[in-house]
């Protein structure tokens, strides 16, 4: 089942980006950053794959990828602003974020300030939401896109450079698609306890901060 899950959406990812080109890379990366889960690990080196197949630049490709990522956590950023913790708290379960998560970010803006945002970028999963803890410290706008669309534009090139290589191996080794084929299931296997794990852990660890915090009331 989950199986199906993540080929359907790696089917859905593949055909906005055909369809839509650059525009649909954009809109893809946004839909990531405004915290809806849609893996940028896979946007991005499809987008790579297309840029060995001669459609796509691969320094356009990383461009429009972070201008996408700035769209789209403009959104999350005003729904931290305007909404503030509160709304945050009471949400954010539905995408994992628990309130221990908050409470890091709060800490780390409170001790390095705006480059928060730059390193956050940088990091799988907590590039996600970083925008939402950034909106609640009302972090100033200007400075919250810039540190945004720098810290976003290497994860982008990085991970559509790796798609571009990957596709000139794929085409001119037939060693990495026999390894590939070979052991495909023991790849999907890992991937999806990674996930299951992440999640679990994720989930345990917003159980017991509720715990804490209805202890404390």
């Amino acid at each position: 089942m989950t199986a199906k899950i993540i080929a359907a959406l790696s089917a859905f990812i593949i055909s906005v980006i055909s369809a839509g080109g650059y525009l649909g890379i954009a809109v893809l990366m946004a839909i990531e950053s405004a915290c809806i889960p849609l893996p940028s690990e896979i946007i991005m080196p499809f987008s790579g794959y297309l840029v060995y197949m001669g459609r796509f630049k691969l320094l356009w490709v990383a461009t429009v990828g972070a201008l996408g990522c700035n769209l789209g956590s403009a959104v999350a950023y005003a729904v931290g602003y305007y909404g503030g913790r509160p709304l945050v708290e009471k949400y954010g379960s539905y995408i994992l974020l628990s309130r221990h998560e908050l409470d890091w970010a709060d800490r780390f803006f409170g001790r390095y300030g705006n480059v928060t945002v730059f390193v956050s970028r940088l990091l799988p999963v907590v590039r996600t939401f970083i925008a939402l803890p950034a909106g609640v410290a009302r972090m100033n706008q200007a400075k919250f896109h810039f540190y945004t669309f720098i810290g976003s534009w290497p994860w982008c090139l990085g991970l559509a450079y790796v798609g571009m290589k990957l596709g000139q191996r794929w085409e001119t080794d037939p060693r990495l698609r026999i390894w590939f084929h070979r052991f495909d299931a023991v790849i999907l296997a890992v991937i999806l306890i990674g996930i299951v794990v992440f999640i679990w852990t994720r989930w345990q660890g917003r159980i017991r901060t509720d715990a804490v915090g209805n202890g404390g009331l």
